[in-house]
């Protein structure tokens, strides 16, 4: 490895090590780091803190400050009452489903989709503390439960890049979509098998101690909002779930409608300016901004690359070819993990598992749809910005969140490589 290699790896173990020993506040380790890849020669400051202007963090952080100025709404009242009418009829068969209504909600907007996971964690967070359902039970589980469509017709964007990498290394002999969606229905299935077994390991605590619902109920008792006030914010709302959900029909515009939803909101004194910049600048929103500085130095230093070449090197040609699957989606959804590029890694690992496979003489079809979907299923360690989310909003420390995010990232990986080889036998 180069001295560049082994700077960034360096930081970023530091930056975990922090994160896991809790010794500085949620959010500051991935600024520490980024100062660190400033000081190394490893970045530029404009590189190291671009996660401060990049697209998604700027759209959830305008999107926190609609998400509190919709608390502020009866709405969230309404809401909340159905979902504890939910969770007070039994624990488990709530929690059930619960997790069946998200994945059947995550159907529409495909997997994945940055306004519906921010919407689905934000609304757990109205939901009060209960012994029964303690909320801390629901926020790993219906959080990664976006990821996870239950009726998987829209697959249109990881289809399109499995077929782009297939032509890419020379296979042209086509793709069936449904074939595809199938293997995405598996996957879910794993996903929600998975968290069926898991919520009794799941931890007991309050999420916050100045939650969403203690902001609500302090709002209440100062003023309710007039009528057209709690209605434009609703609208306002809703545009802005939209907006992110069409991010692939709307473009750039997307990533900045909910700012000026916020904007609007703040015009019309909804909120104040120091409740909007309170949920700009969250933990959360620093957490998600410093991580992208350290994923892009480390892929930058070649590391990616290089551990992608040794595999192949060392693959030999004697390898099971569900072995030679599983390796490279492992490789894969790491990679994506700790770097936050999940093309990026598709792009450099894909090719590698499509020749090799065609080396070995294996219909390579497996391999390329299991390598393409495994970069959106990583998520063991709170790096990208839906599993930051869940470990800052959840209150989880690192422990709590591995005991549920590594099992759930073996089996959903090891069920999306068998699920690939039954569907398109590599033989």
């Amino acid at each position: 490895m180069t001295l560049h290699m082994i700077l960034a790896l360096g930081i970023l173990i530091l930056m975990i090590g922090l994160i896991m020993s809790d010794k500085m506040a949620f959010g500051a380790p991935p600024i520490l780091a980024c100062l660190l890849l400033v000081v190394t020669g490893l970045s530029t400051v404009q590189e190291a803190f671009a996660g401060f202007v990049n697209p998604s963090v700027i759209m959830i952080a305008g999107f926190m400050v609609v998400m509190a100025a919709l608390m502020k709404t009866s709405l969230i009242g309404k809401v909340q009452a159905s979902m504890l009418a939910l969770v007070n009829k039994g624990g488990y068969k709530s929690y059930a489903l619960l997790l069946v209504v998200v994945m059947l909600g995550a159907s529409l907007p495909g997997a994945g989709a940055t306004g519906y996971y921010v919407l689905i964690l934000s609304l757990i967070s109205t939901i009060p503390y209960n012994k029964k359902m303690p909320t801390s039970k629901l926020m790993m589980p219906l959080g990664f439960a976006t990821n996870h469509p239950l009726i998987p017709f829209n697959v249109a964007l990881f289809y399109g890049v499995t077929v782009s990498v297939l032509e890419t290394a020379g296979y042209h002999g086509g793709l069936s979509m449904t074939k595809f969606a199938v293997v995405n229905f598996i996957l879910a299935l794993g996903f929600l098998a998975w968290s069926l077994i898991a919520y009794r390991l799941l931890p007991d605590h309050p999420i916050s101690e100045d939650s969403f619902m203690d902001e609500v109920a302090a709002t209440a008792e100062l003023a309710a909002l007039p009528a057209w006030k709690e209605y434009t914010t609703i609208v306002l709302f809703v545009l802005s779930v939209i907006g992110m959900m069409l991010m692939n029909q709307l473009g750039n515009a997307s990533f900045v409608i909910p700012g000026l939803a916020g904007a609007i909101l703040l015009f019309m004194n909804v909120l104040d300016f120091k409740e909007a910049r309170d949920n700009m600048g969250a933990p959360v929103i620093l957490m998600m901004a410093g991580v992208i500085g350290v994923a892009d130095a480390l892929a930058n230093s070649g590391f990616t690359a290089m551990i992608g070449k040794v595999v192949a090197d060392s693959l030999g040609t004697n390898i099971s070819p569900f072995i030679l699957i599983l390796i490279f989606a492992l490789l894969t959804s790491t990679c994506a993990t700790f770097t936050g590029s999940n093309m990026g890694s598709v792009f450099i690992f894909a090719p590698i598992a499509i020749a090799t496979s065609l080396s070995l003489g294996l219909n390579p079809v497996a391999a390329a749809v299991a390598v393409v979907v495994s970069g959106w299923n990583g998520g063991y360690m709170p790096i990208d910005g839906m599993p930051a989310m869940i470990l800052g909003m959840g209150k989880y420390k690192l422990p709590q969140f591995w005991l549920f995010s590594v099992p759930m990232y073996l089996i959903r990986i090891i069920v999306l490589c068998a699920g690939a080889m039954l569907i398109f036998p590599v033989n």
